[in-house]
C-alpha cells in the first residue's frame, strides 16, 4: 500500500476516514445495537410506532440494507484497494458516502417523503458501486467484476422495497426480503469460499483444499434459483425443497473441506466456520420442513442471525485487526461476543419453533444476546477504527 498512498496527504485525513472499513464497520456495529433495541421495544410493547414506515418492513429492511449492507460497503471499499492497487476511497468522498447511508437511516424518523428516502438510500449503494467498479474496470481485474452486478441487483431491490410499501410492484415485501436473504447467502458463499479456507490454512500451516468448480456451482447456483423463485410463490414447494436440499448438502461438504475441525484453538477462525455452518444446516432444515409455515418462517433467522450476522461479526473483527496494523491473532478476548450471538440465534430459532407461545420472551432474550455481540464489537474494536494504524502505515 505504501506505493499507492501519499503518506503526508494521508496524515491530514482523520483516521476514521482513511479506508472504507473504518466508518462503515463502526456505524454498522452501533446501528446493529440501536435497531434491534428499537425492534424489540416495538415488537413487545405494542406502542405506536414513531416511524414513517411499517415496523415489520423497517425491521427487515434495516437488518439487510442498513446493518448488513454497511458492512458490505465497508468491506468492498477496503478490499478493492488490495485487488487493484488503486488507492481506496477516503476523506471527503468517503464521508459523503457514509452520510448518505446515515441520512437514509435518520429520515425514517421524519415526515420526509418515502421517494426521497429511497433516492438517498439508493445513492449510497450507487456511489459504493461506482467507487468499486471503476477501479476494477480500469485495472482490468475482471475476477472481482462479480460484485458490480451484485450491487446493481441490491440497488434495484432496495428501490423496489420502498415501492412495496405503496403496494406498487406485483410482489410483496416479504418476497423481496426472502430474495435479498438469498442474495446475501450467495455473497457469503462466494466470499467465504475465498477467505475461510485461506485463513484456516494460513493460521494452522495446513495445505489449502484445491478449488472444485463443480462443487461451488452445485452449492451456489440453487441459491440464485431460490432468489428468483421468491417472486413466484405458486411454484410447487417440492421444487424449493429439492434446491435447498442439494445446496445444503453441497455447502456442508464444501465447509467440511475447509478443515474447520482443526481451527478450534483460534476464535477468529472457528467463528467463521461455526457461523457459516448455519447456512447448510438452515438449507437442509428448511428443505425438510418446507411445508410447515411456522418452522419454515422461524428458520429464516438461522440464515439472518447465524450465517449473515455471524459471518459479518467474525469478519469485521478480523479485518479490523489486520487493517489497523495489529497482530491479527493477538486482539481482544472476543469469544464472548461469538457465543452471545450463537446463543441469541438458537433462542430465536429453536425457542420460537418449540414454544411459540413465548415468542415475545425469545425475541427479548435474543435481542439481548445480539446487543452483547455487536455492542462488544463496538467496545473492543471501535477505538481501533478511530485511531491511526499502530504500525505507522497508511490506511
Amino acid at each position: 500500500m505504501l506505493n499507492i498512498v501519499d503518506k503526508q496527504k494521508e496524515e491530514q485525513i482523520p483516521p476514521v476516514l482513511r479506508l472504507g472499513f473504518r466508518p462503515f464497520f463502526l456505524v454498522s456495529g452501533i446501528y446493529a445495537v440501536f435497531s434491534i433495541a428499537v425492534w424489540v421495544w416495538l415488537f413487545t410493547s405494542g406502542s405506536p410506532s414513531p416511524l414513517s414506515v411499517p415496523t415489520m418492513w423497517w425491521h427487515a429492511h434495516e437488518m439487510l440494507f442498513g446493518v448488513a449492507m454497511a458492512v458490505v460497503a465497508g468491506f468492498l471499499l477496503t478490499a478493492v484497494q488490495t485487488w487493484t492497487g488503486v488507492k481506496g476511497t477516503s476523506g471527503v468522498k468517503l464521508a459523503f458516502i457514509v452520510m448518505l447511508w446515515l441520512a437514509a437511516r435518520i429520515l425514517f424518523w421524519t415526515d420526509t417523503p418515502l421517494s426521497v428516502i429511497a433516492i438517498v438510500d439508493t445513492a449510497f449503494l450507487a456511489m459504493t458501486g461506482w467507487e468499486v467498479g471503476y477501479r476494477v474496470i480500469v485495472t482490468k481485474r475482471w475476477r472481482n467484476l462479480f460484485f458490480i452486478p451484485m450491487l446493481l441487483v441490491a440497488a434495484s431491490a432496495n428501490l423496489a422495497s420502498y415501492a412495496t410499501v405503496k403496494g406498487m410492484p406485483p410482489f410483496s415485501s416479504s418476497a423481496l426480503w426472502q430474495a435479498m436473504l438469498w442474495w446475501f447467502m450467495i455473497l457469503i458463499s462466494v466470499m467465504g469460499g475465498r477467505v475461510i479456507p485461506f485463513f484456516t490454512a494460513k493460521r494452522f500451516q495446513l495445505e489449502p483444499p484445491k478449488p472444485m468448480l463443480w462443487l461451488d456451482v452445485v452449492a451456489i447456483l440453487p441459491l440464485l434459483l431460490l432468489a428468483i423463485m421468491s417472486f413466484f410463490p405458486l411454484l410447487p414447494v417440492l421444487v424449493s425443497a429439492v434446491l435447498m436440499g442439494i445446496a445444503g448438502l453441497a455447502q456442508a461438504y464444501r465447509l467440511y473441506r475447509w478443515q474447520g475441525l482443526k481451527s478450534m484453538g483460534e476464535p477468529l477462525v472457528w467463528s467463521l466456520h461455526l457461523f457459516y455452518l448455519a447456512l447448510p444446516v438452515g438449507l437442509i432444515a428448511k428443505a425438510i420442513f418446507v411445508s410447515n409455515p411456522w418452522i419454515s418462517h422461524s428458520l429464516i433467522h438461522l440464515f439472518a442471525m447465524g450465517a449473515l450476522a455471524g459471518v459479518i461479526l467474525a469478519m469485521i473483527a478480523r479485518v479490523s485487526m489486520g487493517h489497523t496494523g495489529r497482530a491479527i491473532y493477538k486482539g481482544p478476548k472476543f469469544r464472548f461476543a461469538y457465543l452471545a450471538l450463537v446463543f441469541a440465534t438458537l433462542v430465536r430459532v429453536v425457542g420460537a419453533i418449540l414454544w411459540p407461545e413465548y415468542l415475545q420472551t425469545w425475541v427479548i432474550v435474543a435481542g439481548i444476546g445480539w446487543a452483547v455481540a455487536f455492542g462488544g464489537f463496538v467496545m473492543c474494536f471501535g477505538p481501533m477504527l478511530l485511531k491511526a494504524r499502530v504500525d505507522g502505515h497508511p490506511g
